[in-house]
């Protein structure tokens, strides 16, 4: 789905913003709707997994033995 919606966004970031034919018109989001769906969404995938986000490591220096 991420890679859908990068995909989509650069697509639309390449296209015109309108476009006009004998079918009739279209006019896209603007960018920065898109970019703001992006981040909406990524921010609800990182919502739904576990912990804060946070990863604790114990450092060891080298030569320490």
């Amino acid at each position: 789905m991420a890679d859908d919606l990068k995909n989509t966004i650069r697509e639309n970031a390449q296209g015109p913003a309108k476009a006009t034919g004998d079918a009739g018109s279209m006019e896209q989001h603007p960018l920065s709707e898109q970019i703001a769906a992006d981040r909406y969404l990524e921010s609800k995938k990182a919502a739904k997994k576990k912990g804060l986000g946070i990863a604790l490591k114990k450092l060891v220096p080298p030569g320490t033995d």
